[in-house]
């Protein structure tokens, strides 16, 4: 029990450095966020608590192609921030991101990457 409540500790440190550092700076919080921490994380914890080698391998390169398809929002959530408020340019963000996952999903799909 207490391992899951250090685990829950440091991951929410992640997240309030993040939130804290771009509240400082743009251009320091842009560049914390864009690091892979969570995954980094994900990696430990799962060595730590000693799963296969083929597990973690799995976990990186899985990520490696769901990152991909998420890089569209990013491009234009600034965009449609400007022109719709928060609340809408964010959903309309997590739409483009469900929508080029499951596009990308099938792209990939014909190279015998099954992602969904």
């Amino acid at each position: 029990m207490s391992w899951i409540v250090i685990k829950y500790l440091i991951t929410a440190a992640v997240v309030v450095l993040v939130s804290e550092a771009a509240a400082r700076s743009d251009r320091l919080g842009g560049l914390i966020a864009s690091l892979p921490l969570v995954t980094v994380l994900t990696l430990i914890w799962l060595h730590v608590e000693r799963q296969p080698q083929e597990k973690i391998a799995n976990h990186a390169w899985y990520t490696l192609w769901y990152v991909l398809p998420t890089l569209p929002m990013f491009a234009v959530f600034p965009w449609l921030l400007d022109r719709f408020g928060f609340w809408p340019a964010l959903a309309a963000g997590v739409a483009i991101t469900l929508g080029s996952i499951l596009l990308f999903a099938l792209l990939l799909k014909r190279f015998g990457i099954q992602l969904l």
